[in-house]
């Protein structure tokens, strides 16, 4: 039911990706479950530690290499030109790729309190532009990125981010970030689209599964899709694999939606770009 994802560049991605954090252990054999499932999209990054499984699960599937997407991101140790230019180089030879589908600024601070953030933040930005114009990386974009820290590139760059990737999901959605970037014609993408157990168990997910005779995942990818977002979904379970890319099948009636939308705060990770990290123990209390 929907349609692939379109850039403000004009690229097209596919409406889902899967995500490499945690479900990666010492092989490749989660990456080629996810190919066979239909995964065309992979979500990396340097910090995962996964993009070599990227790489080798893409190159091992025999499926060409243009009909693949890779997203990675770079790490807060990795901002500024020269270490920008490094990292780039570093993930190419683990994705055993000469281009990068979309590459991301994964955090705008390198630590809580940061006070020089504006300049490094523009500082990489500028290099990922410079990359960009080479051809070596087809779109640029950012994570964790809140309204201040966009607006920080928004305000002097020459190419503005195509995505920013964040934490979205039903009772965690935040609408501030999500209306900035729709006005920015930015496509925001959720990691953790499915929240945490909590999430799942929550009682009006759960009411809404068996409405819709749908799973309380299926119910929080749909809800992400028909919200603008494109999830990023992560399992090693092949029938999950394959239920998750099932999840646009149906679709949520606006009283629903509305429900969805004004659900209590639940599910946070506990990670904010400008504080400190909460326990998880705590963040969702």
């Amino acid at each position: 039911m929907t349609k692939n994802f379109t850039l403000n560049n004009g690229i097209s991605l596919q409406w889902a990706a899967f995500g490499t954090y945690k479900t990666i252990d010492s092989n490749i054999d989660t990456i080629i479950d996810a190919i066979d499932a239909g995964y065309r999209y992979f979500d990396t990054a340097s910090f995962y530690e996964t993009e070599e499984f990227v790489g080798k699960g893409i190159k091992e599937s025999s499926i060409p290499r243009n009909e693949f997407q890779i997203a990675t991101k770079l790490w807060k140790t990795e901002m500024g030109y020269d270490k920008t230019m490094k990292a780039v180089e570093n993930s190419l030879k683990r994705l055993k790729t000469d281009y990068i589908d979309l590459y991301l600024i994964h955090w705008p601070l390198p630590e809580a309190g940061y006070k020089d953030w504006k300049v490094l933040d523009f500082d990489t930005w500028q290099t990922l532009e410079k990359l960009y114009k080479e051809g070596v990386i087809k779109a640029i974009g950012v994570s964790n990125f809140l309204p201040h820290h966009l607006k920080n590139i928004l305000d002097g760059c020459e190419i503005k981010p195509a995505v920013d990737q964040i934490e979205f999901h039903p009772g965690y959605s935040q609408e501030s970030t999500l209306q900035f970037c729709k006005e920015n014609d930015i496509l925001v993408q959720a990691w953790s689209p499915l929240g945490r157990t909590r999430v799942l168990n929550d009682e009006l997910i759960c009411e809404l599964s068996e409405k819709y005779g749908k799973s309380p995942a299926q119910i929080c990818i749909k809800y992400a899709l028909q919200r603008g977002v494109m999830p990023i979904v992560k399992t090693c379970n092949k029938e999950r694999m394959a239920e998750n890319l099932e999840a646009d099948t149906f679709e949520i009636d606006e009283e629903d939606m509305m429900r969805l939308i004004s659900m209590p705060p639940i599910g946070w990770s506990g990670e904010h770009p400008d504080r400190k990290r909460v326990p998880i123990n705590t963040a969702n209390e």
